[in-house]
């Protein structure tokens, strides 16, 4: 039996539940983190907050005990990525991603820079392959350059990372089932554009999106939700049922 196996279902949602810190600044940020804790098991910090607030906001919430994915989508030389990724890493971060489209060598150097920790207590984050962006549609591709579809796309993509070393992928919900046939359980699926049943975004920019429940039942690790738990009334109360749903997915995958 696996560690993963002797966890409660509810625990198992709690660590699948990453909730993505869209906001303006670091006072609403750890108010969240404070709220959140109970039911989120990782908070993702992206390009905005980042940019805003820096580093230290990354430490703050590891220092309140909890886990950060720090979602800066690296892309660049594969010099710069190795380096910020070792950046990263250093901070003590969980997850990271790199961007999968510029070939084998960008993402080869950030899981170089992932391993460069230089505290004995932390471990090396985990470094996850970004495909396809999930708010790039079907009809995109061909301005894009693209002649193959979404589906062909990312599979490839995905393969280039996993070959390369990557131990985890950010996918859509519309390409988990697929990916995890292909990578088998070894590789991290964490998959954005999750929307419960019970939510309509106003102006959704996920052209890809799909439940939490439909997420695990289709073989996801992790899910990324952000605007249905930050926009609710009361946003503890978001995140708690979407940790339920969760719950009864693995409950209902397990006796399937």
């Amino acid at each position: 039996m696996s560690s993963t196996d002797s966890l409660s279902y509810m625990e198992r949602a709690r660590r699948a539940l990453i909730f993505a810190l869209d906001v303006q600044d670091k006072e609403t940020a750890l108010r969240l983190v404070e709220e959140l804790k109970e039911h989120v098991g990782v908070f993702k910090i992206g390009l905005q907050l980042f940019t805003k607030e820096g580093p230290e906001l990354v430490k703050r919430v590891i220092g309140e005990g909890s886990e950060v994915f720090l979602d800066l989508k690296l892309h660049d030389i594969p010099a710069t990525v190795e380096r910020a990724a070792a950046a990263a890493a250093e901070l003590g971060v969980s997850m990271m991603t790199v961007h999968t489209g510029e070939g084998v060598k960008i993402v080869k150097a950030a899981l170089r820079g992932a391993k460069v920790v230089t505290s004995d207590n932390l471990r090396e984050p985990l470094v996850l392959g970004v495909t396809v962006l999930t708010s790039i549609s079907e009809s995109e591709l061909p301005g894009l350059g693209f002649e193959e579809n979404i589906q062909v796309l990312v599979s490839r993509r995905a393969s280039l990372a996993v070959n390369g070393g990557c131990r985890g992928l950010v996918c859509s919900p519309n390409e988990v089932a697929a990916l995890r046939k292909m990578v088998g359980r070894d590789v991290k699926l964490v998959v954005p554009g999750v929307r419960p049943h019970w939510v309509a975004v106003k102006g959704d920019d996920q052209a890809r999106k799909s439940t939490p429940r439909e997420v695990i039942m289709k073989g996801g690790d992790y899910v990324v939700v952000g605007r249905p738990i930050r926009d609710h009334a009361r946003p503890v109360v978001g995140a708690a049922g979407i940790r339920e749903e969760l719950a009864g997915a693995f409950a209902d995958g397990e006796a399937s």
